[in-house]
């Protein structure tokens, strides 16, 4: 039996890195794909391929996180094809790195908008037909550096730190509704963009992991997969760090 057979699923940014590993472990485990991305057509169409290939329904739609009147039509159309969402994974965001005394306006809002805004949008545009079914798992990708804080990233460890604390409080309202909300705090994991870190930068990073190695993009698929799944019906509001042991809290 296929952990999510049956269940209607949205990913966020999912066609390179984290989310398309998610996407892809979701259709392996038998779940209807939908996915969002922001501009590369080639990419989410060869997406869509890969995850009618694995027998899932695949459907895309291109819309950016931070659109509310985007995503609010998304989801009208999705709910009136399908009925009902069991689990939303929002994982889209960006980073703007800069030392906070050179960081501009622009870097700040851009950022807080897709890796913040986004998760306010997304949830408001699909809680309502949740709350109805009484059903669903809101599952954010955060970040430990929302837990950390990081130099050169204030921006973005605000988005990642904001999440956590808008997630915990959906947990307490939609609680009663059977509705949960959890989020995903990924460490080091290996992706295009670390692949590209100088040979001393990964030394640096290894040093502060106790299982001495990066995470991959499964580690944090596969944890994603549970929390959609019923085996975790149980569990809300929850900060579950895929990290390797990085951050010990």
């Amino acid at each position: 039996m296929k952990l999510l057979e049956g269940k209607i699923t949205v990913v966020t940014g999912a066609t390179r890195g984290i989310g398309r590993e998610i996407a892809e472990e979701f259709a392996r485990q038998g779940a209807t794909v939908i996915f969002t991305y922001r501009s590369s057509v080639e990419k989410a169409k060869e997406l869509e391929d890969t995850l009618t290939g694995y027998g899932a329904t695949a459907e895309s739609y291109q819309v950016d996180a931070g659109d509310l009147e985007g995503i609010q039509k998304m989801a009208d159309e999705i709910f009136a094809k399908y009925g009902q969402v069991d689990a939303i994974v929002n994982n889209a965001g960006i980073t703007q790195d800069n030392l906070l005394l050179r960081m501009t306006e622009e870097q700040w809002e851009s950022v807080i908008q897709t890796n913040l805004n986004s998760i306010f949008y997304m949830t408001k545009a699909f809680l309502k037909n949740m709350l109805r079914k009484r059903t669903g798992s809101f599952i954010n990708i955060s970040s430990v550096v929302g837990i950390t804080g990081n130099a050169g990233q204030a921006n973005y460890a605000a988005s990642k730190a904001g999440m956590i604390g808008f997630t915990k409080s959906l947990a307490k309202e939609v609680g009663s509704r059977n509705i949960r909300a959890n989020v995903v705090a990924p460490g080091f994991i290996a992706t295009e963009m670390t692949d590209a870190l100088p040979e001393k930068e990964l030394e640096k990073w290894l040093t502060n992991i106790p299982l001495k190695r990066p995470g991959n993009t499964k580690d944090v698929a596969d944890l994603c997969v549970f929390l959609a799944s019923d085996m975790s019906a149980y569990i809300t509001g929850q900060v579950l760090n895929v990290d390797g042991g990085m951050v010990m809290n």
